[in-house]
């Protein structure tokens, strides 16, 4: 009679966590900044129908990248659990932090029990009504919870991304100060070649609005987010700045007119 072949559980550990930051750092990195506006998040996606980002309560928000079917299942299970804690308690008793620390449980999990882990990183962001009340937490695929402050960057080349961010983030950052950024950023991915202006049908972009009373997630399309991409690459920052990049992971995109989402929305888009 034949032995089972043994593995070690700090192999098979092991090997999960190259597997899923191999898979992870092969997609392209999306980045959430800290600016007097709010929270602004970037990321290249050239698809209209499935999207990073999204709201999940009424001054928090849900950024991911990764395979779309499971960060889809997380943000949906997100929205049911903000809900579910809103109507049992109160809801300033859903917070950012709450929303973190659950998703960090629930990844913790999946990581440990299952065979494959979930290829994704995450960023709940609350917006506070000032810049020092902001709240962004970092979950990756193990569940480790980072607490950030001003920037984070999620998935991809992040080491090259936050590179820039480190370098040239100043807080109390205007709005198009803060997307010249995040363009700039993100266009160091490349390999070098010379980077092509980039457009609005390159990019999803999100802003949790400080000065909204209530709901404040909205999305930045169409004119909006024109205009601003015209403001940010007339400013002196923003003339070195390369395009973000058209070849975004096809499998999260562009959407909305720029109106809040629907927190329980579903988007219309299924896992792939």
């Amino acid at each position: 009679m034949s032995m089972p072949f043994y593995v070690s559980p700090e192999q098979v550990m092991k090997d999960k966590a190259d597997y899923a930051r191999k898979r992870i750092a092969q997609i392209r990195s999306g980045v959430v900044i800290d600016c007097e506006a709010g929270i602004l998040f970037v990321a290249p996606n050239p698809s209209r129908a499935l999207r990073k980002f999204s709201e999940m309560y009424d001054r928090i928000a849900f950024a991911a990248v990764g395979r779309y079917n499971e960060f889809e299942r997380l943000r949906q299970a997100g929205v049911r659990y903000a809900d579910m804690t809103g109507f049992q308690y109160d809801r300033q008793d859903v917070t950012a932090r709450g929303l973190a620390n659950w998703y960090g449980q629930l990844l913790g999990s999946l990581f440990t029990d299952s065979n494959k882990p979930y290829e994704v990183e995450i960023v709940v962001a609350e917006v506070g009504t000032s810049a020092d009340a902001d709240e962004i937490y970092r979950i990756t695929f193990e569940g480790s919870v980072a607490d950030e402050h001003g920037f984070v960057v999620m998935g991809g080349q992040a080491d090259k991304v936050a590179a820039v961010l480190k370098e040239r983030y100043v807080p109390g950052m205007s709005l198009a100060e803060a997307m010249t950024l995040a363009i700039a950023a993100l266009s160091g991915q490349g390999d070098g070649a010379a980077a092509e202006p980039v457009t609005s049908g390159q990019l999803e972009v999100a802003l949790l609005e400080r000065s909204r009373p209530h709901r404040a997630f909205r999305r930045l399309t169409g004119p909006r987010l024109e205009a601003l991409l015209a403001e940010s690459a007339a400013s002196p920052a923003g003339n070195g700045a390369g395009g973000a990049g058209g070849a975004g992971a096809g499998e999260d995109g562009v959407g909305g007119d720029g109106a809040a989402d629907q927190p329980g929305d579903n988007d219309d888009a299924s896992g792939g």
